[in-house]
């Protein structure tokens, strides 16, 4: 029970005194609408549709749940609109937020199919806090202004974005969340606050064609913020025949991860991580999974065939 209990004031601890931390991906190259509002396929009359969830640390007593969903496609050659969803929530209830944004992303091309794309995201977080029912060690919780109260706030907020990308690889630059908020003011002359400050995402990948049935995809994810450690993703995946994907992951001083996904149909794709846990928190939990589903609608019916969703 003690470590239970300790356990869940960790939680608390990472969400309230430090930073608000965005939530984590391992399958981050097919989630990248959610990460970055100027990645865009530059597929013309295809609508883009994808969602991700997320169960960290199985196991563990209040994990985290992420669920992500994100629709966009192009309405020309220059611009590109979407929708995304993010959807966090930690201690079963103790701790939820929500966002919901438009994505616009304006396309500049170049030679050689080389184009860059610029986006902005607007929209809004909804926070809430829910610690009706909590048992504290100390049994009392009003010295800690982070649990005496729940919340319950909306808040606008924006995004932008920078996407560097061709037929084989990307480089994107994203800021999701740009406005800094505090969750909880001073109060009674106490200064307890839990602040969300701005995100940076930086993000790579690269496809080799190593024959004609196999494509070795590596990409990388760093993510950093005020008041919190530093992240950084490798990921080296292998494709074969443009259908079924293997690989490994390492995230530093945190997990290593194996990654598979397959093309059920030339539209449908369908994905699966497992994190195994490096740190201290491994023993408390029997890692983390991650499933995502891609789905591509082709809304004029053209019949044409496309090149493969590398990314």
């Amino acid at each position: 029970m003690k470590k239970i209990l300790l356990l869940v004031q960790f939680f608390f601890f990472l969400t309230t005194a430090f930073a608000q931390q965005d939530p984590q991906y391992t399958q981050y190259m097919y989630n990248m609408s959610v990460v970055n509002p100027a990645y865009a396929t530059g597929t013309e009359s295809i609508l883009n549709l994808g969602t991700l969830y997320r169960t960290q640390w199985v196991g563990a007593v209040g994990a985290p749940k992420t669920l992500t969903f994100f629709g966009h496609m192009p309405v020309n050659k220059e611009v590109e609109l979407g929708l995304s969803m993010v959807s966090d929530d930690i201690g079963d209830g103790a701790k939820k937020e929500n966002n919901f944004f438009a994505d616009f992303a304006y396309v500049l091309a170049f030679k050689n199919n080389h184009k860059l794309s610029l986006g902005l995201k607007a929209g809004f977080t909804s926070f809430q806090t829910n610690f009706n029912g909590f048992q504290f060690e100390s049994g009392d919780a009003s010295t800690d202004l982070a649990f005496s109260e729940n919340i319950n706030m909306f808040k606008p907020n924006i995004g932008m974005g920078a996407y560097y990308f061709t037929n084989t690889y990307y480089v994107g630059l994203s800021v999701p969340n740009l406005l800094s908020t505090k969750h909880i003011e001073e109060r009674n002359g106490i200064n307890a606050f839990g602040s969300e400050n701005p995100h940076y995402f930086f993000t790579g990948g690269y496809v080799f064609n190593l024959n004609p049935s196999f494509k070795f995809k590596p990409a990388f994810m760093s993510k950093f913020v005020k008041g919190a450690p530093a992240t950084f993703d490798i990921t080296a995946n292998i494709l074969y025949n443009n259908k079924v994907e293997f690989g490994l992951a390492y995230r530093l001083d945190d997990a290593v991860s194996g990654l598979v996904n397959i093309n059920v149909t030339p539209d449908i794709r369908v994905g699966y991580a497992y994190d195994y846990t490096l740190s201290n928190l491994g023993q408390f939990n029997s890692g983390t999974h991650e499933i995502f589903l891609l789905f591509d609608l082709n809304l004029m019916g053209k019949g044409y065939d496309k090149s493969p969703r590398f990314f």
